[in-house]
């Protein structure tokens, strides 16, 4: 199939990549904490940085809570330091005390993806602005400012301080010529909003309108009356790499969930061990399927967006820059064009959007249960709470900015997700209560010395919550 052609048609792939991570920078390591970043680094943003650089034309979304973090004093030197050490002696002794030549090999190969790793972050990081200017000279799209779900929060002087504090942050580190393209924590939306993101310069968001619209409606823009251009994400594409029975599912590639003594990945799917020229093999086979079945469903025209987490490729799917890059070779070879989101919307002329649209997201189901059900009702109760008395105090003329970013701190969406799903439960719900109480203290004891929050938010602003 890699061979295919076909005339180039009117219909187009955008690929959309959502780069976050939760603010766990001097906020525990292992197994929950800073590690997640670390990871990140090493298998997703580098790999991807690498594409990016050769001129793949990805988009490329930096939320500005992953921003501060990477631009923390100290945070990348602890991430080569993880690398250099803590990596370089876990495999040791898993390779040490591994009987199966096999195993040893996919440790190996492991290892040297590390050693990569660290030579590569090395080397970014002795060039002026280091790893986030490196990323940034490729970024399109900004985020809120802490991953808030926007149609969660309880007043518009909430949504506005999400917006404005990440659209700021964004603005002072890559310039003024923002697109205009903000991607909305969670694809989670809600018609009211519309106001607020055009009031805030926005132009274009993603959503999840898969159980609204019908399939093929998912190929076009939406325009709405106060704000910004819907942009559907396509949940049938993305099917194929993040579904249950997507591509990192085969028997080929890296188990993500079996590990060594020291949780390193040894083993395919299948459960032998992990072989990486067949999981390279895979990740092109499937590269061509996947150009193919896009090229089919945009070949009446229409522009198809697969919209993912950056950190799928690479830290949860382990051939998932391989496979990336494949498809972007495949696309080339096979007459499908891969444009910039921002470009692309150019020239799709949008639809009028719907005028009774409901409140979605990209979490299951389409709408806010994830983040706000009884598993979480705590959660999202308290952060609500927190609101609204952080905004009667400022409108009170007291209160102050360390307040403002604990604010912001609680508000991200993570801490309810990781409850909801059970992927680290109690680091969650320690996260929300610890900013929850940080929180009452600055309320408290306004302009006392906050050693906690560091670089989260630096645009956070309390005279926004002052405005009428």
């Amino acid at each position: 199939m890699s061979g295919a052609s076909g005339r180039r048609g009117p219909g187009e792939l955008a690929i959309v990549l959502h780069s976050h991570q939760p603010y766990v920078a001097g906020f525990g390591t292992w197994p929950f904490g800073e590690e997640w970043l670390w990871e990140s680094i090493a298998t997703s943003y580098l790999p991807l940085l690498e594409l990016l650089d050769r001129g793949a034309p990805l988009t490329l979304s930096l939320t500005p809570v992953l921003c501060d973090q990477l631009e923390e004093p100290g945070a990348i030197e602890r991430c080569r330091e993880f690398l250099r050490t803590t990596r370089v002696v876990t495999h040791r002794r898993d390779i040490a005390s591994a009987a199966d030549a096999g195993v040893v090999a996919a440790l190996e190969h492991s290892a040297a993806r590390y050693e990569w790793a660290h030579a590569r972050l090395s080397e970014i990081a002795s060039r002026p602005g280091g790893l986030l200017g490196a990323l940034g000279r490729h970024v399109a799209w900004t985020s809120a400012a802490t991953h808030a779900i926007l149609p969660l929060l309880a007043t518009d002087a909430g949504v506005r301080l999400q917006l404005r504090a990440g659209i700021a942050a964004h603005r002072a580190r890559f310039g003024d010529d923002w697109g205009g393209g903000l991607w909305a924590p969670e694809c989670a939306y809600a018609p009211w909003l519309d106001e607020l993101l055009g009031q805030a310069g926005v132009r274009s968001t993603c959503v999840d309108l898969t159980d609204v619209l019908e399939a093929t409606q998912h190929l076009r823009p939406l325009r709405t009356l106060a704000g910004p251009l819907l942009v559907p994400i396509d949940r049938v594409t993305i099917e194929l790499v993040w579904g249950r029975a997507g591509y990192p599912s085969d028997p080929r590639y890296r188990n993500y969930h079996a590990f060594t003594e020291y949780r390193h990945r040894a083993w395919s799917n299948d459960g032998r061990p992990y072989d990486a020229a067949r999981g390279a093999a895979a990740a092109a086979e499937h590269a061509a399927d996947f150009v193919a079945r896009v090229r089919e469903r945009v070949a009446g025209g229409g522009l198809c967006v697969l919209a993912t987490d950056t950190e799928l490729y690479g830290d949860w799917w382990h051939e998932g820059p391989l496979w990336l890059e494949a498809v972007l070779g495949e696309a080339a070879q096979q007459g499908l064009p891969v444009a910039h989101l921002d470009e692309a919307l150019t020239r799709h002329a949008p639809a009028p959007a719907p005028p009774d649209l409901p409140v979605t997201s990209w979490g299951t189901p389409r709408d806010l249960t994830t983040w706000s059900a009884p598993t979480v009702a705590a959660v999202a109760w308290r952060a609500r709470d927190a609101e609204l008395r952080t905004v009667a105090a400022a409108r009170a003329g007291g209160g102050d900015e360390r307040a403002v970013r604990e604010l912001l701190a609680l508000q991200s969406s993570d801490w309810a997700f990781l409850v909801s799903t059970g992927l680290a439960e109690p680091y969650g719900r320690e996260r929300a209560a610890h900013h929850r109480t940080a929180l009452d203290a600055a309320l408290a004891a306004p302009e006392a010395h906050d050693p906690h929050v560091r670089n989260l938010a630096p645009w956070g602003s309390l005279a926004v919550l002052r405005e009428p």
